[in-house]
């Protein structure tokens, strides 16, 4: 929906609200990283009419400490009296399980620094559970909501920022080794960043080849009837 440049001597967190400005996000619901877990950055999101999700981890030390210790005594009290939400997910394949538990409440007015949260209504909490033969390994993210405590709608919004990381960032890391790319001369890096974006979205569209955008992009090199046919795919979808 939109790309923002970072400044050389900068990061995402100048980035991000740039970029928000050149988005119409009223009724939408943005996540963000724990880079972007920012007050101006939560509060230009609310004040564009938007909701938020935004991870959170020790670079918001005292805040993320308070969220940390309220989930632990709840699951310790195995939530007995405590008003929350609770949904669960299991998937299975390639000889693993993924069990993923995801809680939220609304207990958010005695944290640390709460006020200074615009919107700020609950806390979220994934329990990612990986089983692989008879290991087993268990991860805790915290979020940051402007949503009223729903469990169901908070999983959807961080399974599908996953998702955006691993249908594009996955695709351009591995198919296109972007991570490699060495140039950085003048508006070139910016400029090849931009050619490969489109060559994503033309490679995605094509639909005769069954193969993965790695293989459709090397047989787009070899075979020139299939690269024309890869061009014109987006204007016959449309």
């Amino acid at each position: 929906m939109g790309q923002q440049k970072v400044n050389a001597k900068s990061n995402e967190i100048t980035a991000i609200p740039e970029l928000l400005k050149l988005l119409a996000i009223e009724g939408c619901l943005v996540s963000i990283d724990a880079m972007g877990c920012q007050t101006e950055i939560a509060r230009m999101i609310i004040e564009q009419r938007g909701d938020y999700v935004l991870a959170l981890k020790a670079n918001q030390k005292n805040l993320y400490a308070d969220v940390v210790q309220l989930f632990q005594l709840a699951r310790q009290q195995d939530w007995q009296d405590i008003d929350h939400k609770f949904y669960q997910t299991i998937n299975k394949g390639h000889g693993r399980i993924e069990i993923r538990r995801y809680w939220t409440m609304e207990q958010t007015e005695y944290l640390w620094g709460a006020e200074q949260w615009l919107g700020l209504k609950s806390i979220g909490l994934v329990e990612s559970e990986r089983r692989i033969n008879n290991h087993t390994t268990l991860e805790h993210r915290y979020y940051l909501l402007s949503i009223q405590s729903d469990a169901q709608l908070f999983a959807q919004a961080v399974r599908s920022h996953w998702g955006i990381e691993n249908q594009l960032h996955w695709v351009l890391d591995v198919s296109f080794q972007e991570d490699l790319v060495k140039g950085c001369e003048g508006y070139s890096a910016e400029n090849l960043a931009v050619v490969r974006h489109l060559a994503v979205n033309l490679l995605t569209h094509e639909s005769t080849a069954q193969c993965g955008i790695h293989a459709k992009r090397k047989k787009a090199g070899w075979d020139n009837q299939y690269l024309t046919q890869v061009l014109n795919s987006f204007s016959d979808s449309t």
